[in-house]
């Protein structure tokens, strides 16, 4: 961990400024009307030209915007900076464009950034594979229990550039930031930091797995006070060796065992901190009760960790960390019990988009029937299978991909019985939890942990996991 005094972003004058802004949508319209209002020229780009699209284009037209549908290869003349949207690949034609130009390229993020004010609130950042969401969610619940005004921001769903100009005051912002916003955001400078956990994911777009974790590493970058990472995670911790970091900022660690200095850790049911206390060689700060977290599910555990380290690397009390814990409720379908039929337990974790959120749920249980399947992305089964078979007492499996999840069943469990639904109906779900119920026997646990996309049958994971909920209704009805 290398150590810099890092300045402020350098200052522009919009005024003119020829700006595309690549993409319409959630980052892309916000990015263009604020471009426009400071003055520059704004031009969009859009691959797409549906009705939707040009609904979108023409309230920016009214502006004053000039928008361009159907082309989003092509660079604008006389471009002098492109903002793009996150989730625009790297090797899009556009960006080959404007490297040839020698056209800077932001992301919406990189130019929140650019545009906070002087007196601007500092940022805790996290990001991960899993787990971002609840954590900054747990970390914002925790700030405002300590008297602090703050609010959960970035790829949680709010805007940044919206916390950064608008009307509100805060202390200090709790930011999600996905691999993509870090990809675009170069100048980025946190005061604290988490990455949560590495494993493959998005792969398509960052090209390898090492490119992945550099976009994610890239969140430490000129860090002031605390780069946190999973002590059993290695990746995290390497990540913070690369990173270069302000004079005096330190890496602190959470892990789910005995903490060491300059970490937090839990200690009998009790979550401890021993880096942010005075002697931490032979001294611990209790901070809250492992049953104060929902659900205390051991990846959820971590997430409070995580949480707490950056609140406590800001200078937040061991009793705001606790209150702010008791307070917090998490998002709807991420490791959610639904109800209890005949003595199973069904829980919708439809969150699980992936095998190292599956892993992680199915750790949360010992006795499971395992609703899986959908679009793998490209993921492979076997490490999963094979690390939860002993927990597995049957598996239902649906979707476009679920031959690849059987597989490794077969290989890596072959005595668990497997019933595979070939079907994508609006009916499938429920004969997934009947079919589970007739698998499941009472103290077990029928875990909708996917650990794949839900778009071959569902708009995403929130409708399934509320096709799940209710199936599980249905159930109870009819118990």
């Amino acid at each position: 961990m290398g150590s810099r005094k890092v300045t402020s972003s350098e200052s522009f004058d919009w005024q003119g400024k020829h700006v595309t802004v690549a993409g319409l949508g959630v980052s892309g319209i916000p990015a263009a009307k604020v471009l426009h209002g400071l003055g520059a020229r704004v031009t969009v780009v859009n691959d797409g030209d549906d009705a939707r699209a040009r609904e979108q284009a023409a309230g920016l037209e009214e502006l004053g915007v000039t928008v361009r549908l159907g082309d989003g290869a092509t660079l604008p003349e006389g471009t002098e900076l492109i903002v793009t949207a996150p989730g625009w690949k790297p090797d899009k034609p556009l960006f080959a464009a404007a490297a040839a130009a020698g056209v800077p390229v932001w992301g919406d993020v990189e130019l929140a950034w650019r545009l906070r004010g002087p007196d601007a609130a500092p940022w805790l950042a996290v990001t991960g594979t899993n787990g971002k969401t609840t954590t900054v969610q747990m970390l914002a619940s925790i700030l405002k229990a300590a008297g602090l005004r703050t609010a959960a921001v970035g790829n949680i769903g709010v805007s940044l550039l919206e916390a950064v100009l608008g009307d509100e005051e805060y202390d200090v912002l709790a930011v999600e930031l996905s691999s993509y916003q870090l990809h675009w955001a170069p100048s980025l400078r946190a005061h604290s930091a988490a990455v949560l956990n590495l494993a493959p994911d998005h792969l398509d777009w960052h090209g390898s797995m090492e490119a992945y974790a550099a976009d994610k590493g890239r969140i430490y970058e000129g860090n002031r006070v605390a780069c946190v990472y999973n002590a059993a995670d290695k990746a995290t911790e390497d990540l913070v060796r690369e990173a270069d970091v302000e004079e005096g900022c330190r890496a602190i660690g959470f892990t789910l065992g005995t903490p060491g200095p300059s970490q937090l850790g839990v200690v009998e049911g009790i979550l401890v901190d021993r880096a942010f206390v005075e002697n931490r060689q032979k001294n611990a700060q209790e901070l809250a009760e492992v049953s104060d977290v929902t659900p205390p599910a051991p990846h959820n555990i971590a997430n409070a960790l995580a949480a707490a380290a950056l609140a406590r690397a800001f200078g937040v009390p061991a009793g705001a960390v606790r209150d702010g814990l008791r307070a917090f409720t998490p998002d709807a379908h991420r490791i959610a019990h639904v109800a209890d039929v005949d003595g199973v337990a069904y829980v919708d974790d439809s969150k699980a988009t992936n095998t190292h959120a599956a892993q992680a749920s199915l750790a949360a249980y010992e006795s499971i029937v395992w609703i899986a399947g959908g679009l793998a992305k490209g993921a492979t089964f076997d490490e999963l299978v094979a690390q939860s078979a002993k927990r597995l007492r049957g598996v239902v499996l649906i979707g476009a991909d679920r031959a690849l999840i059987r597989e490794a069943l077969t290989r890596h469990a072959p005595e668990v019985p497997v019933v595979d639904l070939d079907r994508t109906d609006t009916g499938a779900m429920l004969a997934a939890v009947q079919e589970a119920r007739r698998l499941a026997t009472a103290g077990d646990t029928v875990l909708l942990a996917p650990a794949c996309a839900s778009m071959d049958m569902f708009a995403n994971y929130n409708k399934r996991g509320d096709a799940f909920a209710e199936a599980v209704r249905e159930l109870g009805a009819g118990a």
